[in-house]
């Protein structure tokens, strides 16, 4: 079974920077791995992704201030935020995705809070 585990949150100032982790457990691959943030009261949205050949995609709205990357074995990926800002408080989920055959499986850390004050 795979299982995500993220770390690295906490309360900074605005314009400060924060650095997530997330380990993967339970396979060596993934098809990509992504990060999506949660803020309070609102729906959980996408942040960045990374593709096993460090193709890389961000929501505009952290382009140019947060950074995904991954590890050489390809089962761990982080996020370097950095200019954080408040509206960038919420709680931080770990995705990964693979294909088990012919069907997409995705798996879902237990996420980890950020808050940013002003």
């Amino acid at each position: 079974q795979v299982r995500l585990v993220e770390s690295g949150g906490g309360l900074v100032r605005a314009g400060e920077s924060l650095r997530l982790s997330c380990v993967a457990s339970g396979r060596s691959s993934f098809d990509a791995m992504a990060w999506y943030r949660q803020p309070p009261g609102m729906e959980r949205d996408w942040v960045a992704r990374i593709s096993p050949r460090n193709n890389t995609n961000y929501n505009d709205l952290v382009k140019g201030r947060f950074t995904i990357s991954t590890n050489n074995a390809k089962n761990a990926v982080h996020l370097q935020m950095n200019n954080l800002r408040p509206d960038d408080t919420g709680v931080y989920y770990c995705n990964a995705e693979w294909w088990d055959y012919d069907h997409p499986k995705s798996a879902w850390g237990q996420g980890t809070e950020v808050t940013v004050s002003s």
